[in-house]
């Protein structure tokens, strides 16, 4: 049984030898612990024998209490600790910290008991599983390991991070959380979202990001059947690692400017590819590279397997190595025609088919990305004391925050009615009708981002600029919001996208 002490024996322990505090009802002893405080001892010396709750939380994230448990020798009689301790699979009570269909006061038309059931499951899975290694991996920069690979693919998460189709159908998804038969793009937008909450952009890359804008090359245009099958087994048991190369030095998102080429050998039996590919995520540890090439007419794909000729090194960038963001080398590396992904010249069609459903999954993390940040910032306005008074009880704080939820919220709709026409149109039509609208609506969301990165930066002050403690999630997305930015489409591209759609349909007759 916890031993229970009143405040006044707490304040007896304020001497040299002795150093108890209280936080939230909780009673410490610190006396071993104050030489070994990150913080100096004198810090823990000045709230000695004092209830130093809002001392602690002006200072630290609640999660410090966890990582010091040992040091609580009991609690505060008669009362009861008031802070919540996030378990697996909690929603968030904060305002405006979950979606507005997952809190209880608001509907949705869009999402069914079946939604809900899967939300519940992915959440639990990302808090004991993803969350715990992708915050390891983005201190370290190590690679995801191959025991998380392998309990996501057991899980059939591999398998639906590639959204709805017949790859699903009989498999056992997150313990039947949802059948593959009834899966659709409010589940795939769900997987996405709650993945996110992990907080790591460069181990979200990590993950298995050139597997989700790779295999569906293979799914939808590799002609036969036999090694579909073996290749789609070997990625989905993620037993091997794949990667989309198709961006260039010389060509990102002109990608009819790349100048990788590949050359048919006299007997026709292979190809001979040299050049080289920048900035491919998961590059540095995958098995296959699905790689955008140049071919005698035309632009061709082509699935290369790692080996004689194929050199890749990490690139550093913004956010952490593990992401496996690499510099590849193709140097005469000889590709059996049957690699062939699609016709051949007419390549721009299988790079152009994905497009639509990963910068809708990149606008699907970004926008829970950006809720995280609101999240954070009103608890950090609610707690953080300056010039006597809470923040939050500064109006300009209130400003910034109030442009940062409608940003957040109005994204969002915007997202669930995109993907409501994707549940309900056919493949052909999604890419007729869809692609200007996904473009402009990831433009939205990332052009929002930079202006929530800047207001959280400005309400965490030099927190903010700090890869630790309380502003570590603002630190986080302010040095790597921009890649949402740029990979899969540059802003202004897909913005000029957007606007050329609408000009193809705009009218003739129409006049002010």
């Amino acid at each position: 049984m916890t031993k229970t002490f009143t405040r006044d024996e707490v304040a007896k322990h304020n001497t040299e030898d002795s150093v108890w505090f209280i936080v939230d009802s909780k009673v410490y002893d610190v006396t071993d612990f104050v030489d070994a405080h990150p913080g100096g001892e004198f810090v823990l010396r000045q709230v000695a024998g004092t209830d130093a709750t809002a001392a602690f939380y002006n200072l630290h994230r609640h999660e410090v209490l966890a990582k010091y448990e040992d040091l609580q020798i009991g609690t505060v009689e008669g009362e009861k600790p008031t802070v919540v301790t996030p378990q697996p699979g909690d929603l968030s009570l904060v305002p405006y910290g979950e979606p507005l269909w997952l809190t209880p006061v608001f509907k949705s038309p869009y999402f069914s008991e079946s939604h809900r059931k899967l939300q519940r499951a992915m959440r639990v899975f990302t808090d004991k599983y993803i969350t715990p290694e992708a915050q390891a991996r983005e201190v370290d920069g190590k690679y995801i390991s191959q025991e998380l690979v392998d309990r996501m693919s057991a899980a059939g998460l591999l398998h639906m991070r590639l959204g709805p189709g017949k790859h699903l159908h009989g498999m056992n998804l997150l313990d039947g959380a949802v059948r593959g038969e009834e899966f659709d793009y409010f589940h795939d937008m769900i997987i996405c979202q709650e993945g996110a909450r992990s907080n790591a952009r460069g181990f979200q890359d990590g993950q298995l990001a050139g597997m989700v804008i790779g295999l569906p090359c293979i799914m939808n245009y590799m002609k036969d059947e036999k090694r579909k099958k073996e290749l789609m087994n070997e990625i989905f048991s993620g037993k091997k690692y794949m990667c989309l190369a198709i961006t260039e030095a010389f060509a990102g998102s002109d990608v009819a400017g790349l100048r990788t080429t590949a050359t048919k050998t006299p007997d026709g039996k292979h190809y001979i590819v040299n050049g080289t590919k920048k900035w491919i995520t998961n590059g540095v540890y995958s098995d296959y590279f699905i790689t955008g090439v140049r071919t005698e007419k035309g632009l061709s794909v082509l699935i290369i397997p790692r080996g004689e000729g194929v050199e890749t090194k990490p690139i550093k960038t913004s956010y952490s190595p593990a992401a496996g963001t690499a510099y590849i080398t193709f140097d005469n590396v000889k590709v059996p025609v049957e690699n062939l992904l699609g016709e051949e010249n007419k390549g721009i069609y299988v790079i152009l088919s994905n497009f639509n459903h990963e910068r809708w999954s990149m606008a699907c993390t970004s926008v829970r990305m950006s809720r995280t940040v609101v999240e954070e910032c009103l608890k950090w306005a609610h707690q953080r004391i300056v010039f006597g008074k809470r923040l939050i009880d500064q109006p300009v704080i209130r400003q910034k925050l109030a442009k940062m939820i409608s940003l957040v919220e109005s994204n969002q709709a915007w997202l669930e009615s995109i993907t409501y026409q994707m549940c309900n149109m056919p493949y052909k039509e999604q890419s007729k009708h869809l692609g200007g609208p996904i473009g402009l609506l990831k433009m939205s969301i990332t052009r929002a981002a930079h202006e929530i990165a800047d207001e959280s930066m400005q309400i965490f002050g030099g927190r903010g600029l700090t890869q630790s403690g309380m502003g570590r999630v603002i630190e986080m997305f302010h040095r790597t919001y921009k890649f949402d930015a740029i990979l899969g489409g540059a802003e202004e591209v897909l913005g000029d996208l957007g606007v050329r759609q609408a000009m193809a349909k705009m009218p003739k007759n129409s006049k002010l």
